[in-house]
């Protein structure tokens, strides 16, 4: 591997002393230290695969994370994740949908690796366990909102739990050492690479990938609304990054899930798969008539249902919340059962059934499009600090497209994992 001599992991005694960090005197205490070749912060899709890459590439690697292991939006997706499968498809039409659903801000660079590595990604996947559904000797593929071609691969609708299982298996299997519970504190440039505190412990690694996901849960916390995100989804791994003088890019841009659960209340803030609108369900209004394209892209499907709604053409939740209808009965009970399974349940068991009346929906806040510089290899603008999956910015622009969260992960997490395992 290229760079110096990887660090090797062992244990040394820290001194007693003070470092000045972001403008601040930060005391030491006397614990040990533990080294690693290649530090992650972050175990959703995007952290897992980087520590999986890493692992193989060589590096010594650990794997820090602010709750449980099993703790990520990752694992909450449900619609799917694209790649260019179909006869009449290929990895440049995608290219250009995600340009296009981008408003022609994304970065191209990214978008064509994104794009052209996504088969490969998925029979990564499969290596691994995640077995996608599949019908007729191949892939079942759905069209998602802004797609042009039927690409979206799914298991069932609990694609990123299925994902993010195999990934965990790959990095236990691996005995990669782990830090649950262990939030990063602080990131310090030392001699040799990085020292970070995680939650009671001190880590030392020559390289860092960061893969803590973004601040949409706070966000809406914030501004008194719903969102889709784990409660972990808080921002401050992004604020260490920026005062360590990380570039960032569009981190205004955040995006709504058009369709979060309105009602019943325990499905408020609920993302209902995007795919309902794939296999026929469609948006509308008070009066039963229809006002968007089911399939258009997420950010003018989102403000056409708040500008429905302005206009006083929306409906109330029995408890006083702003909503359309959502008329799932035109999706077919065969493709329902096969895609949609987890969401028949969830509704059937608060006494709805989508397949005989439509569901109230309204958008929730769900991803932060915009987050560190990176260049095609994970490598932010800082010396041996590298990002990926939600953290990281440019791969969507300012508005991303679904499916494209999950397929960025496993590409670019793979991606920053190899790049800072040579880079130690």
């Amino acid at each position: 591997m290229a760079g110096s001599a990887p660090l090797r992991p062992g244990v040394a005694p820290r001194l007693n002393k003070q470092f000045k960090l972001f403008g601040l005197a930060i005391s030491g205490y006397d614990r040990p230290v533990t080294s690693f070749d290649v530090l992650v912060v972050g175990s959703g899709a995007s952290g897992l695969a980087a520590a999986v890459s890493a692992h193989r590439a060589g590096a010594r690697v650990a794997v820090a994370t602010k709750g449980s292991l099993q703790s990520c939006n990752s694992a909450k997706a449900q619609g799917g994740i694209q790649a260019a499968f179909g006869e009449d498809d290929s990895p440049e039409q995608h290219a250009g949908d995600v340009w296009q659903s981008s408003h022609e801000t994304a970065d191209r660079r990214l978008v064509e690796i994104l794009t052209a590595e996504a088969p490969e990604a998925i029979h990564w996947l499969e290596e691994l366990g995640v077995e996608f559904t599949r019908e007729n000797g191949g892939y079942r593929l759905a069209r998602c909102g802004g797609a042009s071609r039927e690409r979206l691969l799914q298991v069932g609708d609990r694609t990123g739990h299925a994902i993010t299982t195999a990934l965990r298996d790959a990095v236990e299997a691996a005995e990669t050492p782990t830090y649950p519970k262990s939030p990063l504190r602080s990131l310090l440039r030392t001699e040799s690479g990085w020292r970070a505190r995680c939650g009671e412990h001190e880590l030392e690694a020559a390289t860092v990938v960061l893969a803590a996901g973004g601040r949409c849960y706070r966000e809406a916390e914030e501004r008194g609304e719903l969102s889709t995100n784990h409660p972990g989804a808080t921002g401050e791994v992004t604020r260490i990054a920026l005062e360590l003088g990380a570039e960032a890019r569009d981190l205004d841009a955040l995006q709504y899930h058009p369709n979060g659960g309105a009602w019943p209340g325990n499905m408020q803030g609920y993302s209902i798969p995007e795919t309902t609108r794939a296999y026929g369900a469609v948006l509308l209004n008070a009066e039963g008539e229809e006002f968007t394209d089911p399939l258009g892209p997420r950010d003018a499907v989102s403000q056409a249902i708040f500008d429905e709604v302005e206009a006083g053409r929306g409906v109330d939740t029995p408890d006083g919340r702003p909503a359309v209808y959502l008329d799932t009965t035109r999706i077919s009970e065969r493709d329902a059962e096969i895609s949609l399974p987890y969401m028949l349940r969830r509704y059937r068991a608060g006494g709805i059934d989508p397949l005989r009346e439509p569901i109230l929906t309204y958008p929730v806040l769900h991803y932060q499009n915009g987050g560190l510089v990176i260049d095609e290899h994970g490598r932010t603008t800082v010396e041996g600090l590298y990002a990926c999956g939600e953290i990281a910015g440019g791969t969507h622009g300012r508005n991303r497209m679904m499916g494209n969260s999950l397929l960025e992960c496993v590409v670019f997490g793979r991606r920053a994992g190899r790049a800072a395992a040579a880079g130690h």
